[in-house]
Formats: C-alpha cells, sequence, structure tokens
C-alpha cells in the first residue's frame, strides 16, 4: 500500500483521546467547549493535527524508489520553488517557505514529482528547519545515490513572528550538500541558478 493511500485511511479516523485533549486545551485557555463555534473544533483540530504530522507515517525512500528509471543524464537536475509547510517542534507552530532541490545523476533519475512529495513527507512532523534540510538531503543521496545533491531552504517561523521577539520579516536559510556539490564550482553554479528566489 502507497504511503499517501496510507495516510487517506489513517486519517478517517481521530481518536478521542486526541480530541478529548484539545477539548482539556480549549477548557484551559477559558473557552467554553459547549459554545456553538468551538463544539467541534476538537474534533477538527485532531483531524488537522494528524493531517500536518502524517510523515511520520510515510517513508519517504519509498516514494523515490517508486519511480527511478535507469538514464545516462548526467548534468544537473533542479527543481526550485518547492513549498512547504511544517510545524516547529518547540512551539508547534507553523514555519513555511521554499526548498531549492538539485541533484547529479548517476545513472538513474527520479519522477520529477517525488522530490516535492519527499519534501512533504519530512515537512509533515514536528521539525527544527535544520533538521529538515538534513532529512530531505541524507534521503535522497542514500536512496538515489547520485553523484551529488544540494539542498537550501528559506523559511519564516511563526514562532518568532507571532510571540517572542516578533520579528515580522526575518526568513530562515540553511543549506547542505552532498558529493559534487561539496566543490566550490557546482555550488555556485548551483547558487547561482537559484539566486533570483532566495532573499
Amino acid at each position: 500500500m502507497g504511503s499517501y493511500k496510507f495516510f487517506e485511511e489513517y486519517n478517517h479516523e481521530v481518536t478521542d483521546d486526541l480530541k478529548n485533549n484539545y477539548s482539556d486545551i480549549l477548557k484551559g485557555i477559558g473557552e467554553d467547549v459547549t459554545r456553538e463555534g468551538i463544539v467541534k473544533t476538537p474534533e477538527r483540530a485532531a483531524k488537522a493535527m494528524q493531517f500536518l504530522t502524517s510523515g511520520h507515517c510515510q517513508d519517504p525512500a519509498e516514494i523515490l524508489k517508486s519511480a527511478m528509471f535507469a538514464e545516462s543524464y548526467n548534468d544537473m537536475v533542479i527543481i526550485k520553488d518547492i513549498e512547504l509547510y511544517s510545524l516547529c517542534e518547540h512551539h508547534i507552530l507553523p514555519f513555511f517557505g521554499k526548498a531549492h532541490i538539485a541533484y547529479i545523476p548517476n545513472g538513474h533519475i527520479v519522477g520529477l514529482s517525488k522530490i516535492p512529495r519527499v519534501v512533504d513527507v519530512f515537512a509533515r512532523r514536528l521539525q527544527v528547519q535544520e533538521r529538515l534540510t538534513h532529512d530531505i538531503l541524507e534521503c535522497i543521496n542514500d536512496t538515489l545515490k547520485p553523484k551529488g545533491v544540494a539542498v537550501v531552504i528559506e523559511a519564516s517561523h511563526m514562532c518568532m513572528m507571532m510571540r517572542g521577539v516578533q520579528k515580522q520579516n526575518s526568513m530562515t536559510t540553511t543549506s547542505g550538500f552532498r558529493g559534487q556539490f561539496e566543490k566550490i564550482e557546482t555550488r555556485n553554479e548551483f547558487l547561482k541558478l537559484i539566486s533570483s528566489d532566495l532573499s
């Protein structure tokens, strides 16, 4: 059973424990859980949390393996502006942005849609941006075994914008490089090609 199909079935069942926990949270902040606008909120919030953390139930390597094709192409493949939405594990608040990913094939290419799906799997977990970058990088590197992989993520974090320092225009950029992208000339070529997208 494919990982996405698995989650569609998994998502239909929301445990009473999870709903009750959200009900307790609402009571704890002073809400009336019996009022019309709130009465179904615990179930909705539980379903949302299950979806937003559904990556824990999926295997990103299997997603890549499902669409690997033998091909002699040896130049850089770049997928830019991959939207991502995740939850910071420290405050369970969203962070969101985009990923730029490149790889240099080594006998195999992968279906282009699989790279964004891998991003989604890792993003739909409680995360920090640094680990998200590393997870995507290592999954592609270990599964495709390419000549090189590069990942750059830029994101805005609601835990910095809505609370704490409340810096509305801050942006966090993280990066990781393996193989040929560890060479400065290859890395610079990649960064130049995505430079128009970086802040």
